[in-house]
């Protein structure tokens, strides 16, 4: 391949805003007070080092400016990628670039991406927590996101591990081929550095099935502490709204849900148990005046609300426990028929098959007292049968028979609710 033939790929518009964000390492700041300075750009990338210098671009982006060739060769080897299929680029200009970016502060002049492009331009619900989640808090997450995105909206996400992983994988457990894929992933590193290196087939399932992974970084752009929190505003940006399923109060989650709250967006937190660390940063945001949920569909309430739809017949006032089981959804017989809902023209979002109070299991009488001593922390065997005052037998039986019934599991020896 020439590098005639390459260089047509890209008007001469979009390689002066592709080698504009090489030469200042995609930094924003740099990026749009060049581009502000200068009109377009164009001009920028054409204006000498010391029209940089006075403009106060820092020393590294103006030894890279004086390297003209460096970049152009930066850039043949992103077309020749291109050409490859390997992975595609939006710029800021272009009608398929996702108009809700463009509403942010400090919108990025290019996204690379893999997948489905056209997720971008449909209504995403972002869902971020912990890295570390408790397993109660990965179950939620999982149903949360295969319930949204079975009523018709993309799940947006970080690819992290943990309550990233769960959302992503909740919305790809979908059954009818209709509702796969609805998910966009939102990288903190290159578009072809898979971090973190061990989610290398979720990645591919994601594009596999139909969703998309974006970044706004070079490629080749490794880890670092800062480009997460780049990442975050990206995935409040993409979306209507974001949950926060579980998070401590320092995760990095809690910028995500920041960044949303001054987008002028609605944030949900789900409550926990007040002795949860894991939850901290979630009664936090609460306590802050975000919305407490405890059932997906109040988020589809407030957001169709916000978007001019009709109330949904959702019970809110019933405050039992909801028992979110995965089986009810993908096993379901009940059809949910929606076309896809897109940032232009929204349709109405349909009622899912999560699974309500009205239908959970009903604990047996005589199996009451060990079950309300249970919490989704764990309690050891020493532990109950202090506070049961049961005799081994009597407590193992009924542990048992309460594993049997699937509302409780074990792990490491200790008994937790389901």
């Amino acid at each position: 391949m020439t590098v005639t033939a390459v260089s047509s790929l890209l008007s001469d518009e979009q390689r002066a805003v592709l080698a504009l964000w090489t030469e200042v390492n995609a930094s924003l700041s740099a990026y749009h007070k060049l581009v502000t300075s200068f009109g377009n750009a164009e001009l920028a990338w054409c204006a000498k080092v010391e029209a940089w210098r006075q403009l106060g671009i820092h020393s590294t982006h103006l030894k890279r400016h004086e390297q003209p060739q460096q970049t152009q060769a930066t850039i043949d080897t992103i077309q020749q990628a291109l050409l490859d299929n390997k992975y595609g680029l939006l710029f800021a200009d272009q009608s398929d670039y996702p108009p809700q970016l463009l509403d942010i502060y400090d919108p990025p002049p290019l996204l690379f991406y893999r997948g489905d492009k056209a997720r971008l331009q449909q209504a995403q619900i972002a869902i971020v927590g912990s890295r570390k989640p408790t397993t109660h808090a990965q179950k939620i997450t999982f149903d949360m996101a295969q319930y949204l995105a079975q009523a018709g909206y993309i799940i947006t996400s970080g690819l992290a591990m943990g309550v990233d992983k769960r959302a992503h994988l909740g919305a790809l457990a979908q059954v009818d081929a209709e509702y796969q894929g609805r998910t966009v992933g939102v990288m903190g590193t290159g578009i072809d550095v898979n971090y973190p290196n061990h989610h290398d087939k979720l990645f591919s399932q994601i594009i596999e099935q139909g969703g998309c992974i974006i970044s706004e970084l070079l490629p080749h752009t490794q880890p670092h502490k800062h480009t997460f929190p780049r990442r975050n505003r990206l995935v409040a940006g993409l979306s209507l709204a974001t949950i926060v399923t579980e998070a401590t109060i320092q995760s990095g989650s809690l910028i995500t849900a920041r960044l949303t709250s001054e987008q002028g967006k609605q944030v949900f937190a789900i409550p926990s148990h007040i002795d949860n660390n894991n939850a901290e940063g979630c009664h936090h945001l609460i306590r802050e005046g975000a919305t407490l949920i405890y059932h997906p569909q109040q988020v589809l309430e407030d957001i169709n609300s916000q978007l001019g739809y009709q109330s949904r017949n959702y019970n809110s006032s019933d405050n039992a426990e909801l028992n979110i089981e995965q089986e009810n959804l993908s096993q379901s017989s009940h059809s949910i028929n929606t076309d896809n809902i897109s940032i232009a023209a929204v349709g109405h979002a349909p009622q899912s098959n999560l699974k309500s109070s009205s239908n959970a299991i009903v604990i047996p009488e005589h199996l009451t007292q060990v079950y309300e001593h249970l919490d989704w922390h764990g309690q050891d065997l020493d532990a109950l049968l202090s506070t049961t005052n049961l005799t081994p037998p009597q407590l193992i039986g009924q542990l048992m028979e309460l594993e049997l019934l699937g509302v409780i599991s074990v792990q490491g020896g200790r008994y937790l609710r389901v």
